[in-house]
């Protein structure tokens, strides 16, 4: 196995830390939009559409816009489908929720991640990461606290299931990035997802104020930066090493969601997102434990 460089390593987290924070200044924009009038369809197609401006760019001043090249635009359109669903119900609880409730919730991707590879792929899970996957749930009971009301019953639903489509999302490109680079995947994703989203925007587009509009197109731009940085993280350090740097999104949620919004996120939160992650932590080491394992008993040929 070939060891990366400390350096590299430490630009990896620190893409990956950037591609959090940026990511959580979009949430607060997209909610700004909608405080300003925008409507789901229209923030959606101002994401994809402005966000191909910085991936173009990436592309073209990289890997070259030859590299957009594929033989397998067929797995690209599923990848599409998947990725707008997913897209759907994440943007929907940002709407729905607050931030931190929001990012708790995301937090339960790893779970859903393991849940899926054993169903479809038959991948092999012991009681290791299932206790994990037990206990991440114990976890978003804690966070949602279901009954009390504290938290809006449609935006855990759309939240849940839009950390499940995100999983989905993550199994697809596991097979997807077999034949396709990363620039390929992420230009792909986003030209294709263009048209259908245009459409939903004229059925649905609006008048708005011109900071409305304003929000939109940053929101689509933060999104697209935020993305390359997630891509760049990936291509500097191993997956065990990066995703851990997810977790620091709670701190950025709580910290923008009370300086924007006056937010203070309930002890149910503080208590339950911990227990979310560590159980994502778990299967994340657990993974790469195993992956290592594998590898070297493939190497020593046993």
């Amino acid at each position: 196995m070939t060891e990366r460089a400390p350096d590299e390593l430490l630009y990896g987290i620190a893409l990956r830390l950037g591609s959090v924070a940026a990511f959580s200044v979009m949430n607060v924009v997209v909610k700004l939009a909608e405080a300003r009038g925008a409507r789901l369809a229209e923030i959606l197609f101002f994401r994809q559409s402005f966000a191909l401006i910085p991936v173009t760019a990436w592309i073209a001043l990289g890997p070259g816009l030859a590299s957009i090249r594929t033989r397998h635009i067929g797995a690209h359109l599923t990848r599409t489908a998947m990725g707008l669903i997913s897209m759907v119900f994440v943007f929907s609880t940002i709407l729905l929720l607050p931030l931190a409730e929001l990012t708790a919730l995301q937090f339960t991707v790893p779970i859903f991640a393991t849940i899926l590879g054993a169903l479809l792929l038959r991948e092999p899970t012991g009681w290791h990461r299932w206790g994990a996957v037990a206990t991440g749930f114990l976890g978003v009971l804690i966070v949602t606290r279901p009954g009390s009301g504290h938290m809006a019953s449609i935006g855990v639903i759309t939240g849940l299931v839009g950390s499940l489509s995100s999983a989905g999302v993550a199994i697809l490109l596991r097979q997807i990035s077999k034949t396709e680079s990363a620039p390929t995947i992420v230009f792909w994703f986003s030209l294709l997802s263009v048209p259908p989203l245009a459409i939903a925007f004229a059925l649905t587009a609006t008048a708005h104020p011109w900071q409305a509009w304003a929000l939109m197109a940053c929101v689509g731009l933060i999104g697209g930066v935020a993305q390359l940085m997630m891509t760049g993280a990936l291509g500097a350090a191993p997956v065990s090493v990066v995703v851990p740097m997810d977790y620091s999104g709670l701190i950025w949620a709580a910290l923008l969601g009370f300086v924007v919004f006056g937010d203070v996120p309930s002890w149910s939160t503080w208590a339950g997102a911990p227990i979310i992650a560590a159980s994502g932590l778990y299967i994340v080491w657990r993974e790469h434990r195993l992956r290592r394992e594998k590898t070297e008993r493939a190497i020593a040929g046993t």
